[in-house]
């Protein structure tokens, strides 16, 4: 032993290094290191990856890192190497005191995969502390007549170190008055006893100087030295005299400063100001002293600061009583602090996997922790759980270890993050609980397809737009985010592989706004559909369609057009009025269609020229000419009318109309020479035999024509499915002309109208009245693109009356002219 305390200072440390670096692995795969205290930055400690199994490299592939259990780190892992080195400089009694074994635990996580392994370094001490006493002069008072053997206790000296390096003697310097005795206590450091051998005489020698030093056990040893003056007091017979020579108390840890924790009582027999007793604290140490306090009248000992169970657990108390002649007496207080549950559990996280993708599977370790609780005596086993119900558990790994793992399948839509709250809770009494939040970030994955905010769309372009112009938009949002929410739009071709929509429209890939390619044509296409998909910008992309409608709708660019009397240039049709008719009669009806649609193809008619005004009238709503009054004799013959057919667009568009009306006595005169019917006088009625002859023969070539028309209109209809062309010819110069106005279903016509010659009844001669419309049922080609819609009829509020009014003997005229 004296051999290695001649061993240099440094020279110990090094071997205490080579002998304490051990690794052990053992209880929940903890990982044990030993180091001295005092160590450099940077000193070597242990190859981490060897003690784990793994090989070089591993630890900087899997993420390696430390998780200290406490708020400061000592140590530093090499991840290249996996060599483990000392952070900072170790100073062991500033990391635990006077405790021993001192311990530093940490953990080493892993990432990728996350995995834990627990690890402790025992940090040893080595001696470079001295003792030192905290009154360096203290003064005794001892009466002269104090007898042999009397025992003064000393203050004990103070030395951070421990074990063997703590404090370990007393020496008192030469003297003929007293030796040192050096006793123990129970919990705390050594303490000396002045022991008297020869009795003091005041008057030969009134005060004693003495010199206490207090040595360690390190190598070499250090010491402390404290200067003793001892005052020899005159002679007071009895010194004071304690009822117990150990008082014994015990009190929680959680007791409020000035409580009592013990009243000790001493008497003296002298009389006078030797028997009066103060009590004092002396010779204690400083923990002591901040600790507890006496009042020196009564004796009462009451905490002057906080206790702490998981600090010290008992104290050895020091009680002096001097009565007025400065005799003194010790005794003794042994105080057991009782361990209360005041330490709530702590919660350690060691790792965090944030963010998290949402299709993560069933039991994915999302992050791991560790719980501890200071109370060891009290508060029980803890248990830990989540405050609320979340798509996560807690589920236990070793001895206060834990991992929290998913519990359910995630939605980052429908809750992108998570404020995880752990609670831990011990059992008391009473039960303490510490709530941790782990914040937890959902990565979104491409799971939701883009949706559209209608089920459909319908959008509406006037005809005759501007080539290119922007007619609306579709929309449709993703619930994903970043790439995965991106949307691009795109047309899809018709199942029937007819890709004409393409030549009518486009779309915008990046905001889905829609655009019209060409000048559109009421006329010839009043609506058309396509679809609309959505795709997202996911890595396994989703997407999803709608259906769009695109309504033309229809400008006031179509004039009426004359369909009876037919206007061929030359000259106009001639109708037949006896001038026997009666005011009222119906003379013939003025017949009309416009192409466009709804209030653009409302119709009405108007009188504009007359050779009488006073003898026609025209009805607005339907054109019928009816006659004011009855037919004058000086009435002329021939009567010509200027019809004025306007419709209700803005602005509005008008055509007129010219015909011939002839006031004849019957029907078979004017047809003697009718291009001047005024050069020959009136005649007498035909006879019945020629009128039948003649309406065989016009009832012939109008059957024939009709044949000829269908004919015409089944080639033209192979050979050309958009377009076609009706010529036929009526008799004399009364011609239908080639293309009719092909309409909708909003009130104009749909097909085009050839007209019959026929016969009224009714009056008392057989005389012709008027053409009678004829319309053969033909199919209409629809042009490429266009959706076909049912048939609709917009007419003047007035048709249904104007329907009523030629019951009399008229051509019946259909409801879609009136």
């Amino acid at each position: 032993m004296a051999a290695a305390r001649r061993k240099p200072w440094r020279s110990r440390q090094v071997e205490s290094l080579l002998l304490f670096l051990c690794v052990s692995v053992g209880g929940a795969a903890t990982i044990r290191y030993s180091v001295a205290e005092e160590m450099e930055s940077g000193s070597f400690v242990a190859n981490v990856a060897k003690d784990l199994g793994l090989e070089v490299g591993k630890l900087a592939a899997r993420g390696a890192r430390l998780v200290s259990e406490g708020n400061k780190l000592h140590f530093r892992l090499h991840r290249k190497t996996g060599d483990l080195f000392v952070k900072e400089k170790l100073d062991r009694e500033s990391l635990c005191g006077k405790a021993d074994p001192c311990v530093l635990h940490f953990e080493i996580v892993l990432v990728e995969p996350l995995q834990s392994f627990r690890a402790e370094v025992r940090v040893f001490d080595i001696n470079d502390n001295a003792p030192v006493f905290l009154n360096k002069e203290p003064l005794l008072k001892i009466p002269e007549s104090t007898p042999l053997g009397s025992r003064f206790p000393l203050q004990s000296a103070q030395d951070l170190d421990v074990g063997l390096n703590g404090l370990q003697n007393y020496t008192l310097s030469a003297n003929a008055y007293f030796h040192l005795h050096t006793r123990f206590r129970s919990h705390g450091p050594k303490y000396a006893e002045l022991v008297l051998d020869k009795p003091l005489d005041r008057e030969e020698q009134p005060e004693v100087n003495l010199t206490v030093t207090a040595v360690d056990g390190g190598s070499p040893p250090k010491s402390g030295t404290a200067h003793i003056r001892v005052l020899v007091l005159d002679v007071n017979d009895h010194v004071p005299q304690f009822s117990r020579l150990v008082y014994r108390a015990q009190v929680p840890e959680d007791s409020a400063r000035g409580s009592l924790v013990a009243a000790v009582t001493a008497t003296d027999l002298d009389e006078g100001t030797n028997k009066e007793i103060t009590y004092s604290l002396a010779q204690n140490p400083e923990a002591i002293l901040q600790t507890f306090e006496i009042d020196s009248q009564s004796g009462e000992v009451r905490l002057r600061g906080p206790l702490d169970f998981e600090m010290i657990e008992t104290y050895d108390i020091d009680v002096q009583a001097t009565d007025g002649g400065g005799l003194s007496a010790h005794s003794k207080v042994l105080v057991e602090v009782v361990d209360v549950n005041d330490n709530p559990p702590e919660v350690m996280i060691a790792s965090v996997s944030s963010p998290l993708p949402e299709d993560s599977p069933l039991q994915t370790v999302v992050a791991l922790f560790t719980v501890r609780d200071r109370d060891v005596r009290v508060g029980g086993k803890i248990t830990c759980f989540l405050r609320e119900d979340l798509p996560f558990a807690v589920r236990p790994t070793f001895r206060n270890s834990y991992s929290l793992v998913t519990a359910r399948g995630l939605d980052r839509e429908e809750v992108p993050s998570y404020n995880i709250t752990l609670v831990a809770v011990d059992t008391g009494p009473p039960s303490l609980s510490t709530e941790t939040v782990i914040e937890v970030l959902i990565a979104d994955i491409n799971d939701n397809p883009p949706v559209f905010q209608e089920d459909s769309y319908i959008l509406t372009v006037r005809e005759n737009n501007s080539p290119a112009i922007f007619i609306g938009k579709v929309h449709a949002e993703d619930l994903d985010v970043g790439e995965n929410a991106q949307v691009t739009y795109s047309l899809l071709p018709p199942k029937s592989g007819d890709l004409s929509v393409f030549a009518y429209i486009s779309i915008n890939s990046d905001n889905g706004k829609l655009y019209a390619l060409r000048t559109m044509d009421y006329e010839a296409i009043q609506d058309f559909q396509f679809v609309v998909k959505a795709t997202d910008g996911g890595f396994l992309s989703l997407s999803s369609q709608v259906t769009v409608r695109v309504v033309v709708q229809d400008d006031n660019d179509n004039r009426p057009m004359i369909l009876y009397p037919l206007q061929n240039g030359t000259f106009p049709c001639n109708d037949l009025v006896p001038r026997s008719a009666e005011a009222g009669y119906l003379v013939t009806k003025v017949v009309a269609v416009d192409g466009d649609s709804g209030q653009n193809s409302w119709l009405s008619y108007h009188l504009l020229k007359a050779t009488d005004l006073g003898l026609f009238s025209v009805q607005r709503q339907n054109g019928e000419i009816r006659t004011l009054r009855q037919i004058a004799e000086r009435d002329p013959m021939m009567q010509k009318l200027t019809i004025l057919v306007q419709d209700h667009g803005q602005p509005a568009l008008s055509t007129t109309a010219s015909l011939n009306i002839l006031l004849v006595d019957g029907f078979s005169e004017p047809y003697l020479q009718f291009q001047d019917p005024s050069k020959h006088p009136r005649k007498v009625n035909p006879s019945t035999k020629y009128l039948v002859i003649s309406l065989a023969a016009l009832c012939f070539l109008f059957l024939l024509s009709v044949t000829v028309i269908f004919i015409v209109h089944i080639c033209e209809k192979i050979k050309h499915r958009e377009k076609f062309t009706i010529q036929e010819h009526f008799y004399d110069d009364c011609n239908f002309p080639n293309n009719l106005v092909q309409g909708g279903g909003n009130g104009s016509l749909s097909q085009p109208c050839p007209y019959d010659m026929c016969s009224a009844t009714g009056t008392g001669n057989s005389e012709f009245r008027f053409l009678k419309r004829f319309m053969p049922n033909f199919p209409f080609p629809h042009a490429a693109g266009e959706v076909k819609t049912g048939t609709g009829s917009t007419s003047p509020p007035d048709s249904s009356r104007n329907r009523s009014q030629g019951s009399e003997s008229h051509a019946q005229v259909p409801d879609d002219y009136m």
